[in-house]
This record gives structure tokens, C-alpha cells and sequence, in this order.
């Protein structure tokens, strides 16, 4: 006889669902993080303004298509085989593979050493010849656009590092190609403000920190010097985090103070 009742699940059948939901949960978080977005923390003040030390970003690894770096591990899904199949005949081209733009922010390999994750702007393209002359950056012989505004404010000295004025010289860089961000350019003929002239090599990239007298980059050969396209790991796309580094994750008490909530999902 029915009684209109539902019979109860078994507690082994309730335990049985969890998992499957945590196993998928993981799955998900797995293929995300592995194909699509990985997130990375910035530890140094070398893309100051842009970036700041504690912001938490996430990385577009579609945006320039997948590589040997492009991954956790060093097992790729694919190898030379997989790329000629699908007729990718470009010399260090990678899978499903787009091009750097100028002015993009992105993460790389250091080319010295792989195991180093580097973020910085992609500032020279293949066959460019890029120098600095006065602290002026000079692509292709013509100068780039350099408009001084108003001071960068760095009570806590997070953008040098060094005990100095609160306020630093900032200024909106402009690209041939119209990408605008701003610059950190306070040492005057600081080291890397006077270059010789590089000549960016096929599938090479010239990478620059926007804190131009805090920054090894590209314009340092023996540490950085051209990165190949084979190294790029994808291009920032936003931060979805950020705190001071006047505290850390772990320090949940300060959060309220030093969260920086106005960063939140801010565009790069």
C-alpha cells in the first residue's frame, strides 16, 4: 500500500553524492586553471603603477595559445607530432597560437632560468630595434609619446624600496600602436635610462617593467635579454585580489585595513 511518503537516502548513498560533487568541483577547478586562467601573485615593484606588490591576477593562457610553458608539469599534451598535424610550421609558434601585441601585460619564463615566472609589458615586436636615450623610449628610431602627470603617491615606499619622497614622477606612455599606461621614471639617467639600440631577433619579444629605475628587464641581456614566444605563459588580464604587503593572507585580522578593495577586478 503507498503511504505518499519518499523513502529516505541511505547514508552511504549521501556520502556517495558528496564526493562526486567534490570530485567534480576539483575537475572544474583543474581543466580551469590548467587551459583557460591561472592566477599569480606579484611579489616585486617592478610594474608599479600598473601592478602592485600583493595583487593576485589571473593569467589568459588562451590569449597566446598553449606551449611547453604553458602548463604545471612538463607533460604537455602534445608534441612535435600533434603540432604538424595541425600545420603549425611557425619556429616557436605554439599551439592555437596568437601573437604578443604591443602594450600587452604578460607572464614569461625567464629566459636564464625557466623555473622563474616574470611579469612585464611587451614593448619591442620581432625585427624592432628599441633603445633609451634620456629616459625617453625610442622605437624604430621615433620616440614614444612621454606626458608628465600627476605624481604617484608611495608613502610606504612600496614602488622603490628605499626610504625617499612620498611623491614620485609619473607619466602616460603612449604606444605607436595607442596602448597608454603610466610610467615610474624617478632616478634621472638612472642605469637603464641610456641604452645602446637592441635589435629584437625573430619570434623574440622585448619586455620592460613600467617602473622604469626598478625594473630588470629585456634592457638587461645577461639577466632577462629577448624572450621567445615559446616562453610566454598568457597575458594579464585582471586583478581579482590584492592586499598590502604590510600583511599577508594568513593575517585575516588586518584584512579590513589592509585589503585593498578599491583593486578589486580592476582590468589590467
Amino acid at each position: 500500500m503507498m503511504t505518499g511518503q519518499t523513502a529516505k537516502p541511505k547514508p552511504e548513498e549521501g556520502l556517495w553524492e558528496t564526493i562526486k560533487v567534490v570530485v567534480q568541483a576539483l575537475l572544474i577547478a583543474f581543466v580551469v586553471r590548467t587551459f583557460l586562467f591561472q592566477p599569480f601573485n606579484i611579489p616585486s615593484s617592478s610594474m608599479y603603477p600598473t601592478l602592485k606588490i600583493g595583487d593576485y591576477i589571473f593569467v589568459s593562457k588562451l590569449s597566446y595559445g598553449y606551449g611547453k610553458y604553458s602548463f604545471n608539469f612538463n607533460l604537455a599534451p602534445f608534441g612535435k607530432s600533434w603540432i604538424s598535424c595541425c600545420n603549425i610550421d611557425f619556429p616557436g609558434r605554439k599551439v592555437l597560437a596568437d601573437v604578443p601585441e604591443r602594450g600587452d601585460v604578460a607572464v614569461f619564463k625567464l629566459p636564464t632560468n625557466t623555473s622563474v615566472d616574470y611579469v612585464k609589458r611587451v614593448i619591442g615586436l620581432p625585427g624592432d630595434r628599441i633603445q633609451m636615450i634620456g629616459g625617453v623610449l625610442y622605437i624604430n628610431g621615433v620616440a614614444v609619446k612621454k606626458e608628465r602627470i600627476a605624481d604617484y603617491v608611495d608613502p610606504n615606499a612600496e614602488a622603490t624600496g628605499l626610504r625617499g619622497p612620498p611623491l614620485l614622477p609619473q607619466y602616460l606612455e603612449t604606444l605607436p600602436n595607442g596602448v597608454s599606461y603610466r610610467v615610474l621614471d624617478y632616478k634621472p639617467d638612472g642605469m637603464a635610462d641610456n641604452t645602446r639600440e637592441y635589435v629584437v631577433p625573430a619570434n623574440h619579444y622585448f619586455m620592460m617593467g613600467d617602473n622604469r629605475d626598478n625594473s630588470e628587464d629585456s634592457r638587461f641581456l645577461d639577466e632577462v635579454g629577448y624572450v621567445p614566444i615559446e616562453n610566454f605563459v598568457g597575458r594579464a588580464d585582471v586583478i581579482f585580489f590584492s592586499i598590502s604587503p604590510r600583511a599577508t593572507l594568513r593575517e585575516v585580522w588586518k584584512w579590513p585595513l589592509e585589503i585593498r578593495w578599491s583593486r578589486f577586478f580592476n582590468l589590467i
